[in-house]
């Protein structure tokens, strides 16, 4: 499967890299990182906001943040936050590429970059932030065993977001609509698993 991603990506890197906000556009954007084990069935990296946070307390998402004055780049950004946030060393991250910027309700911005680790590598979760750092197969959102389908309403657009529950996690909102896009515009998945779909 990472063989199929890989190439996807390639084949639209360039693209795909025109869009990445850079220099002064910088200001205010974010970066996730969609971080995938090596394995025949590779996982994705998730975690566990703290419950103690002032904003998304006890949320699911991706490792991430916002960029940093003192960030280079984007795809910077993504690998500081996860390593600030479950001690993901960066040489142990393996860049394929960026993803479509998306926009938050709360209009920040967010570029997802997919990356490749080892799947036995050890990561802790930083109390500071995080209750837990867990991995979900992609096969898993392959299959679309979502709980329901969650509609919100955004620039007078209705935009569809999947979520599901996996091993007492409840993975929803922006994180579900952006793992929900990779497996439709990466993975070729069925058009129904696409829930960034806005009607007006």
């Amino acid at each position: 499967m990472l063989d199929k991603i890989e190439a996807s990506i390639s084949q639209k890197l360039t693209t795909l890299e025109a869009g990445v906000p850079r220099g002064s556009a910088l200001h205010g954007h974010a970066a996730v990182l969609i971080a995938l084990t090596d394995e025949p069935d590779p996982c994705v990296i998730l975690t566990k906001r703290s419950a103690n946070l002032s904003t998304h307390s006890g949320e699911v998402s991706l490792p991430g943040g916002r960029w940093d004055a003192t960030d280079p780049s984007l795809q910077y950004t993504a690998l500081r936050e996860a390593e600030e946030e479950i001690a993901l060393p960066m040489h142990a991250v393996r860049m394929l590429g960026p993803l479509w910027p998306r926009t938050t309700r709360w209009k920040v911005s967010v570029t997802p970059w997919v990356a490749v680790i080892a799947p036995d590598i050890e990561l802790t979760p930083n109390p500071g932030e995080l209750d837990a750092v867990f991995r979900v197969p992609l096969s898993f959102f392959l299959a679309d065993p979502r709980i329901r389908t969650d509609h919100i309403i955004m620039d007078d657009c209705t935009i569809h977001l999947p979520a599901y529950q996996y091993d007492g996690y409840e993975i929803w909102g922006f994180t579900a609509g952006l793992l929900s896009e990779f497996m439709v515009k990466i993975l070729g998945a069925s058009a129904e698993h696409d829930k960034f779909i806005e009607t007006s």
